[in-house]
């Protein structure tokens, strides 16, 4: 069976640090193209859609026909997804309620989660957004996985988790 096209969605406030570091050693393995959030305006969600001008229409339609799998990558930020990451989700109402057609290519589509912080331990139900938000799409949910960095190197622990986490989104689309 042919592999899935994948794209990572690193939503991070800076676009070279932690994150980008864990994202770049997943990349630097497997041909997983990366979308850097933090380069595009994308406005906050408004009920009025005053921001259609912005960024999110081009990106959202771009991963939506190019990419059956979708990676987000975020910091830990406040015990949560980063303000760049949750704008993006947010706005994912907007192709939902204006774009449905385009909206409705998101079913059946992959979606997993990278979160990144300074350490190992990561609050209960970080994960609830993108599982739940997957499950509301239609979208299957592949996992998730929590990575750090360490003086500013990823330690060895880390790329033995990252190894198995693409081992198993390589065996998933594959089959």
């Amino acid at each position: 069976m042919i592999m899935n096209k994948t794209v990572i969605l690193q939503g991070s406030s800076r676009s070279f640090g932690d994150t980008y570091k864990i994202v770049n050693h997943l990349t630097s393995k497997c041909n997983y193209d990366v979308i850097d959030l933090n380069t595009k305006v994308i406005g906050h969600y408004d009920y009025e859609y005053k921001n259609a001008g912005d960024d999110f229409m081009d990106v959202i339609t771009e991963v939506i026909t190019n990419y059956d799998t979708i990676i987000f990558a975020t910091p830990v930020y406040w015990y949560t997804m980063s303000g760049i990451m949750k704008a993006f989700f947010d706005r994912i109402s907007d192709v939902i309620r204006t774009e449905k057609d385009l909206g409705r290519q998101l079913r059946g589509k992959n979606r997993a989660m990278i979160s990144t912080s300074n350490n190992k331990d990561l609050v209960k139900g970080f994960n609830m957004p993108f599982v739940a938000s997957a499950n509301y799409l239609g979208m299957h949910y592949l996992g998730d996985i929590h990575t750090w960095v360490e003086d500013s190197h990823v330690p060895n622990e880390v790329e033995s988790i990252i190894n198995t986490f693409d081992d198993k989104l390589k065996k998933t689309l594959n089959n």
